[in-house]
């Protein structure tokens, strides 16, 4: 077993929703070495997301754009870096993301074998996808022994981000929200259009749920802008928000929602995280490889002889894996009884 007080660096993902998942790594690291040190080497703009991580004792910010090398900035945080680790785990499996431990000179550096990084990683494991058949297990099974990690039996934490009351308060008061119960809408998926249900479909949905007594929140970045408007348009109690918030207010406001409908996405993790009871909508993805980890899922899917099919946009020009997923069915499972209770 490692010293207690080992000194871990991981090298995070770059998108939410893995982002979310990797902290089930983090969380197995700590029950088994209850006095190692974790730092995360991860994007800017997942910070305050790591914030919200209980064992995270350090985070470092990796300032390079999605896609760019940003070698200077590689070798800039690896020199910050250099002596103050004992291992290294990383998660992308990229030749890039591997260079900031090389140049760190962390003496032990492991991640799975993929784009030649036999230099860079000195401690290397094959993926079984059988056996490693979820992303979560992926990233745990590198915390682990080899014989435990090749079983694939083994247990997965469930991530549990931390909410912040008082930035609750402030957000509703900015941001005009109502004492109703909220629904929270995640309209975006940034992998691609075969991924989304139709922006028409969560109008609907949210002009019944306003019928019913319900405030409804959009929530979404930058790019999700204009279908949070067609969502929201003329409709009170609607919120787009949209672009508005930062990562950690969508932690905050996602966590006073009594339940959410989203795409296969990464503010999908984020509700998972926070409790929140969630309605997830496959398409082109599977619940089988990114589910949301929580007992409080809904998974809603119709399981079309065509999905899943991983596609950023559907190869046959329907997209009836989400298009025939009708408003109708999500609305009757939002306003169900909740388990376990008959109506009143």
């Amino acid at each position: 077993m490692a010293d207690a007080d080992e000194r871990i660096l991981v090298v995070g993902p770059s998108w939410v929703g893995d982002m979310v998942m990797a902290q089930s790594l983090l969380m197995s690291l700590k029950a088994r070495h209850p006095g190692c040190h974790i730092g995360v080497v991860a994007p800017a703009w997942s910070l305050p997301m790591l914030s919200r991580m209980a064992e995270v004792d350090e985070a470092i910010a990796l300032d390079v754009g999605h896609g760019e090398f940003g070698w200077r900035v590689r070798r800039k945080v690896a020199t910050l870096l250099r002596g103050r680790f004992d291992r290294a785990i990383v998660l992308p499996r990229s030749w890039k993301s591997a260079l900031v431990p090389f140049l760190a000179r962390v003496p032990v550096r492991l991640g799975f074998t993929g784009e030649q990084r036999l230099v860079l990683l000195n401690r290397r494991r094959v993926l079984d996808k059988g056996v490693l058949d979820q992303t979560v297990k992926r990233f745990v099974s590198l915390g682990l022994p080899v014989a435990e990690a090749a079983s694939g039996d083994f247990a997965i934490p469930r991530p549990r981000l931390a909410v912040d009351p008082d930035n609750l308060v402030e957000l509703r008061l900015a941001l005009g929200l109502s004492s109703r119960p909220a629904i929270g809408m995640m309209p975006g998926a940034e992998y691609g259009p075969a991924k989304q249900w139709p922006p028409a479909y969560f109008r609907q949905l949210a002009i019944w749920l306003v019928e019913a007594g319900f405030e409804v929140r959009v929530l979404g970045g930058p790019k999700d802008v204009e279908d949070g408007e067609h969502i929201a348009a003329g409709l009170e109690h609607v919120h787009n928000l949209c672009g508005k918030t930062r990562l950690a207010d969508a932690v905050d406001l996602l966590a006073d929602c009594q339940q959410v409908v989203t795409n296969d996405s990464g503010l999908m993790h984020v509700a998972a995280a926070v409790g929140t009871r969630v309605h997830a909508l496959y398409g082109s993805s599977s619940p089988d490889f990114t589910p949301p980890l929580t007992a409080r899922a809904h998974i809603h899917r119709l399981g079309l002889s065509c999905s899943p099919c991983f596609a950023r946009v559907c190869p046959l020009g329907h997209t009836n894996c989400l298009n025939q997923l009708t408003p109708q069915r999500i609305f009757a499972a939002l306003t169900a009884p909740p388990e376990g209770r008959e109506p009143a």
